[in-house]
C-alpha cells in the first residue's frame, strides 16, 4: 500500500515518502528507482473495471451476484473491511468469484460500502449484525460463507452470532484470530501509531486509510521500496498486472472509528478472540464451537497474516503463498481455489 487515487488518479502521500526517504537515506540510488517506479505507476493508463451487480442492500453493505440465475449453493465471499473487495474478482483468470461459478456453485460477494455519517460507531460486531447477518437473511437458503481476511474473522463471528443451521459451513482464508502472534514488537508499534491517531480519527468519526497503510508498511516496509524500484524497470506485459493489484492495495473506504478502534485495541492490543474473550452481543464467539463444518487455509508464508494468528480449526490446509498471491497469483488455482472448491462442494 503506497498511495491514494485523487481526482485524476494516485497520488503520493507524505506519508509514503516520508517512509521512502527513511529507507532509502544510505543509497540515493535505491530513491531513485523507488521515485521512478512511482512516477510510473501514478501515469499508467487504466480502464474501469465492473464489479457483480447488487442485489441487496444492508445500510452502506451490498450483496453482489457473481452468478445471477445460479441454482448452485451459495457461497458469501466475505472480504476484508480494509481495501475494495474486488481481489476476490480481479480479472478474468485471476477471479475466485468466477472460479466458482464455473465450478457450478453461486458466488455472492460482500461490499462493505462507504460508512456514512451515522455511522461512526458501528464496531466490528455492528458490521456483522446490522451488515452482514441482514444481508445472509435474504438468500433463500443457508450460505457457505467464505472469510478473506478480516472477512474471515468476521465470518467466524457471523457463524457464531446465528442459531444451528442458518449457515451451512466456513472457510477462512489467511483469517487472523490469535493477534499475539503478531509478536510483542508489532503490536507495541501499531498501539504506538493508533495511540497518535485516534483523537483525530475520533473528531472524524472516521479512521481513514492513510493509517491503515502506515501500520502495513510497518510489518515490511523495505519490502514497500523494493516493488517500486523493481516497477520501474519491469516488462510491460507484467506491468500491467502491477497495476492492477496496486490499484486494489492502494484503493478502500475508511473505516468507521468504532471499528477502527475495534481493530487496534480490541483485537491487535487485547487479543480478545486469541483469549476467548470476544463476544457479539451477549453470544461469545468460539470457533471451535461453531454448529457447521469449518475450515481454515493458512500460508506458512504471509506477511500481513502471519500463521502464528491462525484460528486453530480442526480443519487446516496449509500453502506457501503471499498474502495476496494466494489469491490472485499464476499458482492460487492448484493451491488455493481448487481444494476450497473441493471443501465446498462437500463441506465436512
Amino acid at each position: 500500500m503506497a498511495l491514494q487515487h485523487g481526482q485524476y488518479g494516485p497520488r503520493p502521500l507524505p506519508l509514503f515518502l516520508e517512509m521512502l526517504r527513511r529507507e532509502t537515506a544510505t543509497s540515493p540510488q535505491r530513491a531513485a528507482a523507488a521515485l521512478a517506479g512511482l512516477r510510473r505507476y501514478q501515469e499508467a493508463p487504466r480502464t474501469r473495471r465492473r464489479l457483480p451487480p447488487i442485489r441487496y442492500r444492508s445500510g452502506a453493505a451490498r450483496l453482489r451476484d457473481g452468478a445471477r440465475g445460479s441454482d448452485g449453493a451459495p457461497v458469501v465471499l466475505v472480504p476484508s473491511l480494509i481495501n475494495p473487495p474486488y481481489v476476490l474478482d480481479l480479472a478474468p483468470g485471476r477471479s475466485l468469484v468466477r472460479h466458482l461459478a464455473a465450478a457450478g456453485l453461486h458466488p455472492w460477494l460482500v461490499d462493505w460500502g462507504t460508512p456514512r455519517a451515522q455511522d461512526r460507531g458501528l464496531d466490528l460486531a455492528g458490521h456483522v449484525t446490522r451488515r452482514l447477518l441482514p444481508l445472509l437473511s435474504r438468500l433463500d437458503r443457508p450460505p457457505l460463507l467464505v472469510g478473506y481476511c478480516l472477512g474471515g474473522t468476521l465470518a467466524i463471528a457471523a457463524a457464531a452470532a446465528l442459531a444451528p443451521g442458518r449457515i451451512a459451513g466456513v472457510a477462512t482464508i489467511a483469517a487472523p484470530w490469535r493477534f499475539a502472534g503478531y509478536g510483542e514488537d508489532a503490536r507495541t508499534a501499531l498501539a504506538s501509531l493508533w495511540e497518535q491517531v485516534a483523537p483525530g480519527a475520533k473528531a472524524l468519526g472516521v479512521l481513514p486509510m492513510e493509517v491503515l497503510q502506515t501500520a502495513f508498511w510497518q510489518l515490511d516496509p523495505a519490502r514497500t521500496v523494493a516493488k517500486y524500484a523493481a516497477f520501474a524497470t519491469m516488462p510491460a506485459a507484467k506491468a500491467a498486472d502491477f497495476v492492477l493489484l496496486e490499484d486494489w492495495a492502494n484503493g478502500g473506504a475508511p473505516l468507521t472509528y468504532a471499528a477502527g478502534a475495534d481493530l487496534f485495541e480490541t483485537l491487535l492490543a487485547d487479543d480478545r478472540p486469541g483469549r476467548g474473550a470476544w463476544r457479539i452481543g451477549d453470544r461469545p464467539v468460539d470457533p471451535r464451537r461453531l454448529p457447521c463444518p469449518t475450515i481454515e487455509f493458512v500460508s506458512l508464508t504471509d506477511r500481513i497474516t502471519p500463521a502464528a494468528t491462525a484460528i486453530g480449526l480442526p480443519a487446516r490446509h496449509d500453502l506457501a503463498l503471499g498474502h495476496v498471491g494466494m489469491m490472485v497469483g499464476s499458482r492460487a488455482k492448484p493451491m488455493l481455489w481448487d481444494p476450497l472448491t473441493e471443501w465446498l462442494r462437500a463441506p465436512a
